[in-house]
């Protein structure tokens, strides 16, 4: 089978989620190609990687407002149909598998699917009109649209695969889908370096290693963190704890103002965007790590990624209470029930003076994403979901 995986907000094969579905697909024997943006550091335009072809088009950056938005889907759109239309020529697919955000890509699958009888498959990584209320705070006529073009992707695809309960749900709801057509495929890390030695240098002579791993946007409640730091080190009056912010996105450099304003400069620190190599150093030697994406409706149907490479290295975790984070974590996480940096900081400090009790919570998470969650059990579902879009 020939396969087109397109995928707009991250390129491969940063996007672990997409790279390792790509992976288990061309271990089954089908013929993969990826189209993503050129971003974060992945700027060449084609490449083979692992057996799996890439084309990478240009966008015109990551977005913040509504202006910036619509300028980033345009392009993305101008480049995914120029690159599918080079796939389609040079090898053909059979398959078009769509990652969400944003819901528009249906507009490059529908060619394909009514011209040349492509099969579309719907991977619903995030439910698009609750992250765009969750940005933006209101419903106007483009969160109209938002929902307009997820029904549309809805009604085009030939199957659904969706990343926790919740999300399925909600498609199954909105989208009037089958049982039959729609799977639940979770993320979860897989073949993550575990090995490495830990780096004491990271803690600054400090015994407390706190850490966040993830995107820095106005979704992400990363200001969450640096104001529970604040409270940590100026109000407790904390001094024995480290904090190591990693990752980019479009607010680092407002995050990065707001933890120097709080006179955090010698305590938080933050890389950006990091190697894999750092990254698992820094998760083996880190005490505790954090989730601090805030509770709202958005948020209540994702599943974390950080979440769940803190339990692949045995790390408990701290966590404003999302309903699938709270699923995905179980009890190797401390819940913090509301939106409060103070709580938040009470509970970070609450477990580093526990090491007993920490170091049950990251055995718990190790062994629950070794069994339920394990990435062999959602490839599994990944055939499934194809097996039934080539079947229908």
């Amino acid at each position: 089978m020939r396969v087109l995986i397109v995928v707009e907000n991250l390129p491969v094969p940063l996007d672990r989620r997409v790279w390792q579905e790509a992976c288990a697909l061309r271990d089954a024997g089908h013929e993969v190609t990826v189209i993503c943006p050129q971003m974060r550091g992945y700027t060449q335009a084609e490449e083979r990687l692992e057996g799996i072809q890439i084309y990478r088009h240009w966008i015109s950056g990551e977005a913040r407002g509504i202006r910036g938005f619509l300028s980033e889907y345009l392009t993305a759109l101008w480049g995914e149909f120029g690159c599918a239309l080079k796939a389609w020529r040079r090898t053909g697919f059979d398959v078009i598998h769509l990652c969400n955000p944003p819901d528009l890509l249906f507009l490059v699958a529908l060619p394909f699917k009514l011209l040349g009888r492509v099969r579309v498959v719907y991977d619903v990584h995030d439910l698009w009109p609750e992250m765009f209320e969750a940005k933006f705070g209101q419903r106007g006529l483009l969160y109209w649209a938002v929902r307009l073009a997820e029904r549309c992707t809805l009604a085009l695809a030939d199957v659904v695969m969706a990343t926790n309960q919740s999300v399925l749900s909600a498609v199954k709801l909105r989208g009037k889908k089958a049982i039959e057509d729609v799977f639940i495929v979770r993320t979860a890390p897989n073949q993550l370096n575990t090995t490495l030695p830990a780096d004491p240098a990271l803690k600054k002579g400090k015994p407390f290693l706190v850490g966040y791993i993830g995107v820095m946007g106005n979704a992400d409640g990363v200001d969450y963190l640096v104001h529970a730091a604040h409270h940590i080190v100026h109000t407790r009056g904390r001094k024995d704890v480290q904090f190591l912010l990693m990752g980019s996105g479009p607010e680092h450099a407002e995050v990065q103002a707001l933890r120097d304003s709080l006179k955090l400069t010698e305590d938080v620190d933050m890389p950006g965007r990091v190697s894999n190599e750092f990254l698992f150093t820094a998760l083996k030697t880190m005490d505790l790590g954090v989730a601090c994406d805030p509770i709202n409706d958005y948020n209540d149907h994702c599943t974390m990624n950080k979440t769940l490479e803190y339990m692949a290295f045995s790390k408990a975790q701290v966590m404003f209470g999302t309903r699938e984070g709270r699923y995905s974590a179980g009890d190797a996480a401390l819940y913090v029930m509301e939106n409060s940096a103070k709580k938040l900081g009470d509970a970070i400090l609450e477990l580093l003076d526990d090491t007993a009790r920490r170091e049950h919570m990251g055995q718990i998470g190790h062994e629950r994403l070794s069994t339920e969650l394990s990435w062999a059990q959602s490839t599994c579902e990944l055939h499934r979901a194809y097996d039934r879009a080539m079947t229908r």
